[in-house]
């Protein structure tokens, strides 16, 4: 797992063709915006969010995310210890993220 400032994600998900987005928030937050195309897997949901997150593709590249960046870095070690090699944790969250939103 890497934590990334909002710059280094931006510019790494831009040059990565195997980028997925994933936003781990619960329904409620996501209700308020979503990063555009990103996947949406609540980690509240325990081993459902597990079962959801083990169907995914190992060999692709996941900018994970959250409100402030503590649930993303969760769902990062989450993946790592089931064998996903590149989970990068977007620092700050959506608290502090200055990107497009769209709505959900």
């Amino acid at each position: 797992m890497a934590d990334l400032t909002q710059e280094q994600w931006v510019a790494q998900l831009k040059e990565d063709d195997k980028a997925v987005i994933l936003d781990v928030r619960t329904a409620a937050e996501v209700a308020e915006g979503i990063i555009p195309n990103a996947l949406h897997l609540d980690i509240y949901k325990g081993q459902e969010f597990i079962d959801e997150i083990e169907k995914l593709d190992k060999n692709k590249n996941y900018y994970v995310y959250c409100r402030s960046g503590n649930r993303s870095g969760q769902a990062c070690s989450i993946m790592n210890q089931l064998g996903f090699n590149n989970a990068y944790n977007l620092v700050g969250g959506m608290l502090e993220w200055q990107g497009e939103v769209a709505a959900k």
